[in-house]
């Protein structure tokens, strides 16, 4: 059974529009900054200094969103061959016990995410091994900065917010690493909603994308044509 998703309600619209555009943004960020530090380098023996690092910090937004809208498009690869031999009810009772051992890892990844992140935001870490107990006294870095990524005049009110009224110099690095938080959040987001799509019967499995399978049906289509 094939999955097309199709959002539902103010929280899925809004989620769904989230990921897309924030993707949308980020592929064309990186591109335009890579096009122009070539045109910049082999044409005026320059370069932004700054580049190179913010490009590498959007490709980590954008593999860390990617979690979950492949989630969403069907996208993650699996080996489903024993799976797929067995009956249709045994195939949902996997699929569901596959999904609570996702959602429980994404649980555990969101605390990690979060914690790594708090810090730099001036913001305590969660106490508790493997779940929230509360929150623990964290040493505050949120005067940390990106080497070289420039800080927009837009984000100047960041300063007073999370540095203690101290401009930044350059831009924080509770920036690009929000993408743990936020990526992992969409992630278990994700996950939960396709367990319940499992459960309804609208999805046969989180994992439903064939790339090796695909790609020999285009080849076979190519021949065709020929």
């Amino acid at each position: 059974m094939s999955h097309r998703y199709v959002p539902r309600g103010p929280v899925g619209r809004f989620v769904n529009g989230l990921e897309e555009n924030l993707i949308a943004i980020l592929l064309g960020l990186m591109t335009v900054l890579t096009f122009v530090n070539v045109i910049l380098r082999y044409l005026f023996q320059s370069s932004l200094i700054w580049g190179l690092e913010t490009v590498l910090a959007l490709f980590a937004w954008l593999v860390l969103i990617g979690m979950s809208y492949s989630i969403k498009v069907n996208a993650h690869l699996g080996v489903d061959a024993v799976i797929n031999i067995l009956p249709p009810a045994a195939r949902r009772i996997l699929a569901l016990a596959a999904g609570a051992i996702c959602v429980f890892y994404a649980v555990l990844l969101l605390k990690g995410a979060y914690d790594y992140w708090a810090p730099f935001a001036g913001f305590q870490q969660t106490s508790g091994r493997w779940f929230p107990t509360g929150f623990a006294e964290t040493r505050d870095r949120a005067f940390y900065t990106t080497d070289q990524i420039p800080m927009p005049g837009v984000l100047a009110w960041m300063g007073d917010a999370f540095n203690q009224g101290e401009a930044y110099e350059k831009l924080p690095r509770l920036i690009p690493y929000f993408a743990l938080p936020l990526g992992v959040a969409l992630l278990l987001y994700r996950l939960l909603q396709a367990m319940w799509h499992i459960w309804k019967g609208e999805r046969d499995g989180l994992i439903v994308s064939h790339e090796a399978e695909d790609a020999i049906e285009d080849l076979r289509h190519m021949k065709r044509e020929d």
